[in-house]
């Protein structure tokens, strides 16, 4: 294969990976939203999130639920690209941190105060549900070690 046939082919999945991983973002943000429809207006819950001092616990809105969906996702997408650009392992190394950072993520629902056991209980089912679309999904987007070295 030439330099030219080979340069189109990688500029093909390089691509077609990007699209994959933008599929990932909207689908953890539609389901962030879609969850805010199920709870909010469909099941009339105001739901709420821990408050940091002693008040009442801040209102989940729908901007708050997509932007708390959308940031992480970028950043899981962003982490990837740059573990490609010098980790050994990318997949490996990215699968350790996303997966710390979920758990990590999960304090927030489970802190605070001013808010009742079932709005974290949801909070929490929130983070689960969006992560279990972005991280599988991102993940078979990641360039192999096999692929690295070919570069």
């Amino acid at each position: 294969m030439n330099t030219t046939a080979m340069q189109r082919a990688t500029a093909s999945v390089d691509s077609s990976r990007r699209k994959h991983r933008l599929v990932a973002v909207v689908a953890g943000v539609a389901i962030a939203v879609l969850g805010w429809l199920l709870i909010e207006p469909t099941m009339g819950i105001d739901l709420r999130g821990p408050s940091l001092g002693t008040g009442e616990g801040q209102d989940i809105g729908l901007g708050l639920a997509v932007a708390g969906s959308l940031i992480p996702s970028l950043g899981a997408w962003g982490l990837l690209a740059l573990l490609e650009g010098f980790a050994s392992h990318p997949r490996r190394v990215w699968t350790i941190l996303t997966l710390v950072g979920l758990v990590l993520s999960l304090g927030g629902p489970l802190s605070g105060s001013g808010i009742r056991a079932g709005d974290r209980l949801l909070l929490v089912l929130l983070h689960l549900s969006v992560a279990s679309a972005v991280i599988p999904l991102l993940y078979r987007t990641a360039k192999t070690r096999r692929e690295g070295k070919l570069r």
